[in-house]
């Protein structure tokens, strides 16, 4: 062997091992990690550097995965820095108390989805129709057809907030594939997963099963029509359990809705309170419904996850008596009472209950409504629910 073979031999490196078997580069002979895509080799960085390497591959690859040329983040205005300003403003809006904590967490989690589908770096005029279709193809895999609508409209107010803000020139061209499902689709889903109500036996034997907190969660339900969070921020101050009424404004929307209790409803109410667990956090002091561990049944944890423990103990209690299905949950109730208490023919007390407003010249004349006409409902779907009026499954 010649000396230049030898020193040839001696500078030549032994190329790295993968940093696990699924990292998606291979050390080329250039030192440098590479993937070939579309036919051609693409280097991302030295060998020494291989979580760098992965970052500007995840980076540039949907980029290059579709034949364009990735541009650098300091080109324009990237998917990142419109979701941090979206977010900041929209956090700014929960401080003050003008959107609801779950509301912050669906546009956090639909900025985490955005970035996910487009990269954090990628510049936000670089995206074309083809990249909103792919993403709602994404997005209906996983969602319903109203989860869906609901999960466009949020990104649609992400790309519009970075519009009127002045973070890009020109509004976004979605195509024509980036759209809600149509009524008829949402529809036709409704249909197949079934009514989301319960007939009154299944009813009485949710009542019956239901224990310790859930169970006077579950007559609010059937008694008030109230929901999920309804229940978990219904504060004592709201509750007069001498004169068997709840007083207390919907927190989604704050339209005012009073509610004449039943004698069942009351006393349910009374062992929760007398049973309730203290408090980890003062704001919650003046619940009426805390968890075993002290902390609210329906919030948002640390990273923004939304935590629904009113759902997942009805669902036992369903999964218990066999008649747990899809769309078949705990604002089922609402449903359930809704659907009963129409029968009576006085809308305008059961929108009173319920909480609903309606925009017309009556609802603006209109300043009270008696007791008597509110009492009625709530007797009439008592009487559905504990006497032997009604038959079927759920």
């Amino acid at each position: 062997m010649t000396h230049a073979n030898k020193t040839r031999r001696r500078g030549k490196a032994e190329k790295p091992a993968k940093p696990y078997p699924e990292f998606p580069l291979f050390p080329h002979a250039t030192r440098r990690w590479a993937k070939k895509i579309r036919g051609k080799l693409f280097y991302f960085g030295p060998w020494h550097d291989p979580q760098g390497a992965l970052q500007r591959y995840v980076d540039q690859k949907d980029a290059l995965h579709a034949g364009r040329t990735p541009r650098e983040p300091s080109d324009g205005v990237t998917i990142r820095d419109v979701c941090n300003r979206f977010l900041n403003a929209k956090r700014h809006l929960l401080d003050a108390g003008e959107i609801a904590p779950r509301t912050f967490a669906e546009y956090h989690n639909a900025c985490r989805r955005v970035v996910e589908a487009f990269g954090r770096t990628r510049r936000v005029d670089d995206l074309q129709t083809t990249d909103f279709e792919a993403f709602r193809r994404t997005l209906a895999k996983k969602q319903g057809p109203v989860s869906l609508g609901n999960e466009i409209q949020r990104v649609r107010t992400l790309f519009k907030f970075a519009y009127d803000e002045g973070l890009i020139d020109r509004p976004i061209r979605y195509g024509q594939s980036f759209r809600k499902p149509s009524r008829k689709t949402i529809r036709l889903a409704r249909a197949a997963n079934g009514r989301r109500m319960f007939e009154q036996q299944a009813a009485s034997d949710i009542v019956a099963v239901a224990g310790g907190p859930l169970a006077a969660m579950v007559l609010l339900g059937l008694n008030c029509g109230f929901g999920q969070s309804d229940c978990a921020n219904l504060p004592l101050s709201a509750v007069d359990l001498r004169a068997g009424r709840i007083d207390f404004p919907r927190p989604k929307t704050g339209i005012e809705r009073r509610c004449p209790l039943w004698p069942e409803t009351v006393e349910a109410l009374r062992k929760a309170i007398e049973g309730r667990p203290a408090p980890l956090d003062k704001a919650d002091e003046g619940l009426v419904f805390v968890t075993t561990f002290g902390r609210r049944w329906v919030r948002e944890d640390e990273k923004g996850k939304h935590i629904d423990a009113v759902r997942q103990e009805f669902d036992k209690v369903l999964n218990a008596l066999g008649i747990k299905r899809k769309g078949l949950g705990f604002y089922a109730l609402r449903h359930t009472f809704r659907t009963i208490a129409d029968e009576c023919r006085d809308q305008v007390a059961v929108d009173y209950i319920m909480g609903h407003a309606r925009d017309d010249m009556a609802s603006l004349y209109r300043e009270r409504i008696s007791d008597e006409r509110l009492r009625a409902v709530t007797d009439h779907v008592h009487d559905w629910l504990f006497g032997e009026s009604g038959e079927g499954e759920a």
